[in-house]
């Protein structure tokens, strides 16, 4: 991963994203934040992140509609979006794969996993787009 790294991180709960914003500036990434799905979709379509950690429960529109947002437009499609969540529930995680997300991390999370699952999610980006230039 050339560069810093774009994380976007979209909460309600602000010492929620004051926490896991200097934990990932402190490990490296260039951290935005936004306070709802409006304000996600927004700063999505004009600092296109490398990837989005997104709370399903936002005050305005849910995650899960911010995700099917994101992942209707053409460029934001391919962001990896991590969903952030208080419920470990069957029923959303699965509601929460079929609004788009590659992941789930259930809060309260240890900034470390946070940082371990952001990572393992864009080195699988990296070797796909490494077996497309190979192809």
């Amino acid at each position: 991963m050339a560069g810093a790294v774009t994380v976007l991180i979209v909460d309600d709960y602000p010492d929620a994203l004051d926490v896991w914003e200097l934990f990932l500036r402190v490990e490296g990434f260039r951290v935005l934040t936004a306070a709802n799905g409006h304000q996600a979709l927004s700063c999505a379509a004009t600092a296109m992140p490398d990837l989005v950690v997104l709370d399903l429960d936002l005050p305005d529109i849910s995650g899960f509609e911010v995700a099917r947002e994101l992942r209707s437009r053409a460029a934001t499609r391919q962001i990896p979006l991590i969903a952030a969540t208080g419920y470990s529930h069957i029923v959303q995680l699965e509601q929460a794969r079929q609004s788009g997300f590659d992941s789930v991390i259930v809060k309260p999370c240890d900034p470390d996993v946070l940082v371990a699952e952001i990572r393992r999610l864009l080195a699988g980006l990296d070797s796909r787009a490494s077996a497309s230039i190979e192809q």
